[in-house]
C-alpha cells in the first residue's frame, strides 16, 4: 500500500451535466479539472453573498480557509475571470 500523501477531504459525486460544464469550462481556461473547480469555487462569493454563507455555515472552525470568510474573498487571478 501507498503512503497517503494529501487527503482528499470530500470527492462528490457530479452529475453528468456538471462534468461536462466543468469539463468545457477547465478547456477554455487551459487547466485540468481539478485546478478549473478551484478557481470556480474562489469566483463563489462574488455569484452568492458570502455573509448569509457565513451565517448558516455549520462548521465555524475552519472559516480562515473558507473563500466565504471576510478575511478570504478577492479571487486569485483566474483564466476564468476573462471569460466573464
Amino acid at each position: 500500500m501507498q503512503p497517503i500523501t494529501s487527503k482528499r477531504l470530500y470527492s462528490p459525486q457530479l452529475s453528468n451535466v456538471a462534468v461536462i460544464s466543468i469539463r468545457r469550462l477547465a478547456w477554455a481556461m487551459d487547466y485540468k479539472m481539478p485546478k478549473a473547480v478551484d478557481h470556480i469555487v474562489q469566483l463563489l462569493p462574488h455569484i452568492v453573498d458570502p455573509l448569509k454563507v457565513c451565517n448558516l455555515c455549520q462548521d465555524k472552525s475552519r472559516c480562515a480557509l473558507c473563500v466565504f470568510s471576510k478575511t478570504n474573498t478577492e479571487p486569485e487571478a483566474s483564466p476564468l475571470s476573462a471569460l466573464m
